[in-house]
């Protein structure tokens, strides 16, 4: 449903309280602390998952942290993300929270991923098979 004023979905209203909730939830945190806060922050939405979001949430998120344990878990509009000097890298988009047929997993501008003048940077992905998650591997591998 659009509110027609603001032209923005309850879905997308709910998804911008979010982030405001996340970077509200930091304020005045610094080092380890911050960083403490983002973890717990990006394992409870996992937690929150359920089926296969759940099940793609937490091996993505194995995944990063095995390929990339440089970077930083932490929430982006409530989507687990990891990021690069506070910059979001990657992130699980979850079906569930848009009532979408898939969730993606993307990358954004600071994924290193450039190749030519076009490159994809969101996957869908309905389950994580052997090949998926290989291919998840080197593209957070790439991207980090």
């Amino acid at each position: 449903m659009t509110d027609t004023k603001s032209g923005f979905s309850d879905d997308e209203r709910a998804a911008m309280k979010q982030r405001a909730e996340e970077l509200r939830s930091t304020k005045g945190l610094k080092g380890a602390a911050k960083l403490a806060r983002e973890l717990e922050a990006c394992i409870e939405a996992i937690d929150g998952l359920e089926g296969v979001d759940k099940a793609i949430g937490t091996k993505f998120h194995q995944i990063v942290s095995e390929e990339a344990p440089q970077l930083d878990p932490k929430t982006f509009y409530g989507f687990p993300a990891y990021a690069r000097d506070g910059k979001v890298v990657t992130f699980y988009q979850p079906a569930s929270k848009f009532d979408t047929r898939y969730g993606t997993v993307s990358f954004d501008e600071a994924a290193a991923l450039d190749d030519g003048p076009m490159w994809p940077v969101s996957f869908a992905v309905l389950e994580i098979t052997p090949e998926v998650e290989a291919r998840l591997r080197e593209l957070v591998r790439r991207a980090a």
